[in-house]
C-alpha cells in the first residue's frame, strides 16, 4: 500500500539536537502551538498549558535544570508543555462545586494529554522542514522549574520540546520488532525470548557502527542498568505539593 506524506512524516522520526541559526519565526511558532491546540484531550477537560520560551537567559537557565543538556540553550525555540488543573480548579469554584483533583487518575490524564500536545507540536514543526528533541529532563528539579516559570498549584512539568532547523542528519535508531510490542486479541508474550535477543544484535550493530565500535552494549543490556537505581524519586512529593495524590 502506497504511504502517505503524513505517514512518511510519522515513520521518519528521529531526535534532533543540534540546529542550524535559522530562525522560527513567530507565525511558525503560532502555528505549532495551535497544532498542540487540537490534540485528543480526556473528557475535554484540556489539562495542559504550553509555555514558549526564547528568552537565552531563561533558555540556559532550564537547560541547566534540564541536566546541562546544550541544546535547550541552543534550540531557537523551547517549549515546556505542563499538566495545567489550576484553571479546571477556577472553572471548579466558579459552580461552587468540589475539586477533586488529588488521585492518580488525574496525573495520568495531565501526562496523557500534554505528551498528546507534545507529539502535535513536533509534527507540526517537522512538517516545516524543522526537527526536535522531547526533553524528560524538565523533571529533574520540578520545583525550581516551577519557579522560574510562575507554575500555581495544581500544575506541574511534564516535559520540554526543543525546535528548530536540523543541523544534522542522525541515522534513524531502530525500534523494537512489531512482534515484540503488537498483540492481536490478547496479550502474547511467548516470543519475547527470541525477539528481544534479535532486538540486542540489531541495537548492538547499530552502536557499534555509529560510535566506530566504540559501543557495544545492547538494548537489554541498557534497559537493565537504568531499571537499576529508581528514577526522580522526588516526584511524588512535589506531586503532593502540587496538589496531586492525595487520595
Amino acid at each position: 500500500m502506497q504511504q502517505t506524506e503524513m505517514i512518511k512524516l510519522i515513520q521518519s522520526h528521529r531526535s534532533i539536537r543540534a540546529f542550524t541559526e535559522q530562525k522560527v519565526t513567530d507565525a511558525q511558532i503560532e502555528s505549532i502551538v495551535e497544532s498542540g491546540r487540537w490534540a485528543p484531550s480526556s473528557n475535554h477537560v484540556q489539562a495542559y498549558s504550553i509555555i514558549v520560551i526564547q528568552s537565552e537567559e531563561r533558555k540556559k537557565e532550564l537547560a541547566k535544570l534540564a541536566g546541562n543538556q546544550s541544546y535547550v540553550e541552543e534550540c531557537p525555540v523551547f517549549f515546556v508543555i505542563c499538566a495545567d488543573f489550576y484553571r479546571l480548579q477556577r472553572a471548579t469554584a466558579k459552580h461552587e462545586q468540589p475539586f477533586e483533583v488529588g488521585a492518580q487518575e488525574q496525573v495520568l490524564v495531565g501526562a496523557v494529554d500534554t505528551a498528546l500536545v507534545a507529539e502535535n507540536m513536533l509534527l507540526a514543526a517537522r512538517s516545516y522542514g524543522m526537527g526536535g528533541v522531547m526533553i524528560g529532563g524538565i523533571r529533574n528539579d520540578p520545583e525550581a522549574v516551577s519557579k522560574l516559570l510562575g507554575l500555581p498549584e495544581f500544575t506541574f512539568p511534564v516535559m520540554g520540546l526543543c525546535i528548530g532547523y536540523p543541523a544534522q542528519e542522525p541515522e534513524q535508531k531502530p525500534r523494537l520488532p512489531k512482534q515484540a510490542v503488537v498483540h492481536y486479541e490478547t496479550y502474547d508474550a511467548s516470543n519475547y525470548e527470541e525477539t528481544l535477543a534479535q532486538y540486542d544484535e540489531i541495537t548492538a550493530r547499530y552502536y557499534q557502527e555509529r560510535s566506530e565500535a566504540k559501543r557495544v552494549d545492547t538494548w537489554s543490556e541498557q534497559m537493565s542498568r537504568f531499571f537499576a537505581t529508581t528514577k526522580r524519586p522526588h516526584i511524588g512529593d512535589f506531586l503532593k505539593k502540587q496538589g496531586f495524590l492525595k487520595s
